[in-house]
């Protein structure tokens, strides 16, 4: 893990700090960095997911009656 010297908008800090239970700045900053890439690969999921046929699948109900037996 590297050290970096970063000014922080302490207000922001403290939000964040709140939103996400941390204990510690260094845990606040990691856990917002966390959900930024998490959002992003969520994004990036139904992108793919809906660039597929897979959803229409979802839609048509004989498939969806043969998924079920």
């Amino acid at each position: 893990m590297a050290k970096t010297l970063v000014d922080i908008d302490e207000d922001l800090l403290s939000r964040a700090v709140t939103i996400l239970g941390a204990t510690t700045k260094k845990d606040a900053v990691n856990g917002a960095l966390q959900e930024v890439v998490d959002r992003d690969d969520r994004a990036r999921g139904l992108a793919w997911l809906s660039s597929t046929s897979a959803l229409a699948d979802l839609n048509d109900p004989e498939v969806v009656r043969g998924a079920r037996r």
